[in-house]
């Protein structure tokens, strides 16, 4: 079995491309050599700032020999359709193909197509070079006189197949078995015959070839240049796996900026080390504070002990903390309610108004909605009036991911409420499936009414004016939105019936389509959503649809309730032959119904009930229907679960014991009535026909 080696060498790849470049390599060669027949053992594909690499194990010499047949046109059948047969078939001419005798439909050409193996190396050769051309860079550039483009310019080509070179062209550029290493500590040519050879000369030459291999190199030493210190690393993994595609040979060093800095917002800080140096942050482990020094992630090991890359560092940082303290000092010279004014001349979307007009119909909203989140409506106007004034800040424009962040700080600087401040920042929360939400337990339930409002109007406002989310984008995050509000209903337990928002919402916004027909379908987007985020916990989507389909379901809590009481009762004895007896009873209904081309519904006749199943089976569905309601009126649907338990058997005993279409045709109706009225009983808790099983 042999060993496919590749490498392909340039100058630096943008760190944010390279691990998905190595896997789009891995991918396009594993599949160009199982379409050509070659089975492998393991494929493993690497990327350095100025490399993406392959290796390939278990190959076999040659591809297997393949034996198809071709069926062709009848005999008989005009020229143009058996010349497109010899074409497509590879023949010469007709002679060479059989003549199969088919009494029934005719006879008919076959091609018989024999296809020798073809060697390992052959394959290759052909495979590399297409799957460069046709490389997924996110951007690529052209350079010389040829079309070939790729994200960098291309310098050298490893081809090696069991250590010899695979022999191709590409852009100019000839395959062959010849490397460098680190641009400073080993940039010198270098052979090499194996993957276990290149990868040892590699680090030979100063190259850690395994992203996780640099990965874990800062980590370690980042650790302990912190504990050095008597500090702690403010940990940060993508920050970590950006050094480790911006260098080589990782060397972490500690600088230091001057402690004046301190006084500004110690995230402004970090944030501000880590976009423009890419440098870490510390902080003294007993107070949490940040601390005045960083670390930086150098990509050689310098002479003079990195003296000069640290003072290098200092200056920059020194330079972009005195921006970040500029607008921090001079944000805090202006109220925030004179910033809240400015954001009437911000549009937030040309039909939608400015984002002051977005702000008044979250004020209302968080007004209204603050009595179901035990907040003070007053209070929650007020944190929504401020949400968004930090958008016109310096630090804001400079920082755009610390909005809501920086207003919370401003806010306390000018005394606001501490409940007040908090909701500044924290109503833009969940803003991923990871991210935390605010809870009523912590004191947040300004925060999370000015969160729904806020959420809830970006829905509501796109919804009106069409601007829904497709197969292929979502520019508005609307996903994301729904499902922040998903979350915080849920953790938080809130009755929060969502129709009614929409309807109040959609009163606001400048004039729009049918407000029942947007309330309707942003009512499905939420289920959907609901579906997704419950099927990630386990629940069954068709038991979404089922209560769903309910007329007025659209407190979130209550229907996820309702769900997993509903799960739990058909995973029992008594709900799965309920389930199947109510689907028998809907089956029947539907032929009979469309047979008779009428309804069978209302209440059946007492006196025709002359079975004492049947009336053991009435008598079941009263008392069933009477329960149910009961238990989901105090939002008991355990209790509601139970009460459809007791349909069971009387449901299973009139099957046995009667005859539903009866001779007499006064009977037949009734006992058609009566079956309607098992799914009546049940629809009190879900739609059953909507239910697999």
């Amino acid at each position: 079995m042999s060993e496919l080696l590749i490498e392909l060498f340039s100058e630096e790849i943008p760190a944010r491309m390279q691990v998905r470049a190595a896997d789009d390599l891995k991918r396009l060669i594993a599949d160009g050599l199982t379409a050509a027949g070659l089975a492998f053992s393991t494929a493993r594909a690497f990327s350095t700032p100025r490399r993406l690499a392959l290796v390939a194990d278990g190959l076999p010499a040659m591809s297997p020999a393949v034996s198809e047949e071709r069926k062709g046109p009848r005999v008989g059948a005009p020229d143009q359709a058996l010349a497109g047969f010899l074409k497509s078939a590879g023949l010469a001419s007709i002679a060479e193909a059989e003549i199969v005798r088919d009494e029934k439909k005719g006879d008919y050409y076959l091609a018989r197509l024999d296809k020798p193996g073809r060697k390992t190396a052959d394959i290759a050769a052909d495979l590399v070079p297409a799957v460069l051309a046709k490389f997924p860079w996110p951007k690529s550039m052209r350079w010389g006189a040829g079309t070939f483009a790729w994200v960098r310019p291309l310098h050298s080509i490893v081809c090696l197949l069991d250590g010899k070179v695979v022999p191709f062209t590409v852009a100019g550029i000839e395959s062959g078995n010849a490397t460098r290493g680190h641009r400073f500590h080993g940039n010198t040519p270098f052979k090499v015959k194996s993957f276990a050879d290149y990868e040892a000369q590699l680090l030979a030459h100063k190259v850690m070839l395994d992203p996780a291999a640099r990965m874990a190199t800062i980590t370690e030493a980042a650790g302990v240049a912190a504990k050095a210190a008597k500090l702690q690393l403010v940990e940060d993994d993508a920050l970590v796996a950006e050094n480790a595609g911006l260098t080589e040979w990782p060397v972490v060093l500690m600088g230091t900026f001057d402690k004046a800095f301190l006084d500004v917002p110690s995230e402004v800080l970090t944030t501000s080390m880590k976009q423009h140096q890419k440098c870490f942050s510390l902080r003294d482990p007993k107070s949490k504070q940040l601390a005045n020094k960083f670390l930086l992630v150098s990509n050689l090991t310098a002479t003079d002990g990195g003296k000069e890359i640290i003072a290098g560092n200092e200056k920059v940082i020194r330079a972009r903390l005195s921006d970040a303290k500029f607008f921090w000092d001079q944000d805090l010279k202006k109220p925030l309610d004179e910033m809240a004014n400015e954001l009437a001349g911000i549009t937030f979307h040309e039909k939608l108004g400015t984002q002051k007009d977005r702000v008044e119909r979250i004020e209302e909203l968080a007004f209204q909605i603050a009595g179901a989140v035990d907040a003070s409506p007053e209070d929650a106007r007020r944190a929504a009036q401020l949400s968004k004034a930090d958008l016109v800040s310096g630090m804001v424009g400079e920082f755009p991911e610390l909005q809501g962040l920086m207003g919370r700080y401003y806010a306390e600087k000018a005394g606001t409420k501490p409940e007040i401040a908090r909701a500044i920042e924290l109503h833009y929360k969940p803003k991923g499936p990871t991210d935390i939400v605010p809870k009523e337990e912590d004191g947040d339930s300004v925060a999370i009414a000015v969160a729904l409002a806020d959420k809830l109007d970006t829905l509501v406002g796109f919804w009106a004016i069409g601007e829904k989310p497709t197969g292929s984008g979502d520019p508005y995050q609307l996903r994301r939105a729904a499902l922040g509000i998903i979350r915080i209903v849920l953790e938080n337990d809130l009755r929060f019936p969502i129709a009614k928002q929409i309807m109040q919402q959609l009163a606001r916004l400048p004039a729009t389509g049918s407000p029942a027909g947007v309330t309707s379908d942003l009512l499905s987007f939420f289920a959907d959503r609901l579906k997704v985020y419950l099927k990630e916990k386990g629940a069954r989507h068709d038991l979404i649809d089922a209560v769903f389909a309910l007329p007025g379901q659209d407190d979130l809590a209550l229907i996820v309730k309702r769900v997993e009481a509903l799960g739990a009762f058909l995973s029992t004895d008594d709900g799965a032959n309920l389930l199947a007896g109510v689907k028998r009873a809907s089956n029947i209904l539907a032929i009979e119904e469309k047979k008779d081309k009428t309804t069978y519904s209302g209440d059946p006749d007492g006196e025709l009930l002359t079975e004492p199943a049947e009336r053991a089976l009435a008598a079941a569905i009263a008392k069933a229907k009477f329960d149910t309601t009961a238990a989901i009126n105090v939002e008991s649907f355990t209790g509601a679960m139970n009460a459809l338990a007791e349909l069971r058997r009387p449901v299973d005993t009139f099957f046995e014991k009667v005859t539903v279409n009866d001779a007499d045709p006064g009977l037949r109706a009734n006992r058609l009535r009566l079956l309607s009225e098992i799914r009546a009983a049940t629809t009190n808790v879900a739609d059953f026909t909507r239910i697999s099983g």
